[in-house]
């Protein structure tokens, strides 16, 4: 059994979140609200593998802001970095 998309958040459920590109601070904070509420709300389960580049290519946004608001959302503990593992949702 391919279990390689097993942990990965079901097509559609974030694509086409913000349809123009954003960037900088307008991105940052559009792709926080968003991701702590699909985190909170549990649309991204616990333990749900998370990638930079998934996130931003499914929000509309740059890796650099995507990986600026997924350290914020490790700050809070809403994310967790596993070595040699990735990033998952806490």
């Amino acid at each position: 059994m391919d279990n390689s998309n097993r942990d990965r958040t079901p097509e559609g459920v974030r694509k086409g979140i913000f349809p123009k590109k954003l960037e900088g601070r307008q991105a940052r904070t559009k792709l926080y609200d968003k991701l702590k509420k699909m985190i909170l709300s549990g649309k991204l389960k616990k333990g749900q593998r998370l990638s930079y580049e998934e996130i931003g290519q499914d929000f509309n946004v740059s890796r650099g802001a995507a990986y600026r608001v997924i350290s914020q959302l490790r700050g809070e503990g809403l994310i967790t970095l596993r070595a040699r593992g990735g990033l998952f949702v806490a």
